[in-house]
């Protein structure tokens, strides 16, 4: 059988401009963080079929119980543990593909990625077993990751082995993006700022709800359209219970 050459090696090359002859340029070096996520990006999103679905989650109740808890947990160390709670209904998206791209490898841990944007670039913490410690425990670890990420980097150790990767923009602003999957995992949860909109309650009456946007990038090959809907839809589900999350 005659081998075929992959796609991305077909492509036309990058066009070599001389920009200087158009007015005044500066040319600067990326830093090497910044270099090596770009390779690793561009491979993903020409490598994987990427799907975004884009859905609002209900996060009136949570706002509501964060701002009466006594100490603060950020809102991502929840979204972090109701990830966790999906992941165990939804086991294929807590899964990776081998090198062939014939088995499904089904994690039985839940290791959530952190997207943390640093001076230099872009990296991503893992928060190990997030479905087995508190809310309290988990935002404590996300802000020391956090801060790690931006003061010294990261090893290679604390950044693998993640099920699946949390980027939020919610403290910047957007309404939606398409998030690239960190392969080899096989989706990638993108969250924006949350807004009051006016709603309808079951009674008919206007009322207004905390809502936050979100955006789920998945593997194609591995997850179709309806169960990434179902996905956002059981994940609004638990985060209507912000109470049960805080006692898991």
């Amino acid at each position: 059988m005659a081998e075929h050459t992959p796609f991305w090696e077909t492509l036309a090359p990058w066009p070599q401009v001389d920009f200087s002859a158009f007015g005044e340029v500066e040319e600067i070096s990326l830093p090497r963080i910044q270099a090596l996520t770009a390779g690793f990006m561009s491979r993903n999103w020409v490598t994987i079929p990427h799907v975004t679905h884009h859905d609002d989650v209900d996060t009136t109740a949570l706002d509501a119980y964060r701002a009466g808890l006594d100490v603060k947990v950020s809102p991502l160390a929840f979204f972090a543990k109701a990830l966790a709670a999906s992941l165990r209904e939804f086991p294929r998206f807590n899964a990776s593909l081998d090198g062939s791209g014939k088995k499904l490898i089904l994690k039985k841990y839940c290791h959530v990625g952190i997207a943390i944007d640093t001076a230099n670039g872009l990296l991503v913490g893992v928060v190990r077993d997030c479905d087995k410690k508190p809310l309290r425990q988990l935002s404590a670890e996300i802000a020391a990751l956090s801060a790690k990420a931006r003061e010294k980097g990261l090893s290679m150790a604390e950044m693998s082995g993640g099920s699946m990767t949390i980027s939020s923009l919610g403290g910047i602003g957007g309404t939606a993006f398409t998030p690239i999957i960190n392969a080899p995992e096989v989706a990638i949860l993108g969250i924006t700022r949350s807004e009051w909109k006016p709603a309808r309650s079951a009674g008919g009456e206007l009322e207004w709800r905390h809502k936050t946007p979100l955006s789920l990038s998945y593997d194609h090959r591995v997850i179709n359209g309806a169960d990434a809907a179902r996905f956002v839809r059981h994940l609004d589900g638990v985060l209507a219970h912000p109470g049960k999350l805080d006692a898991d």
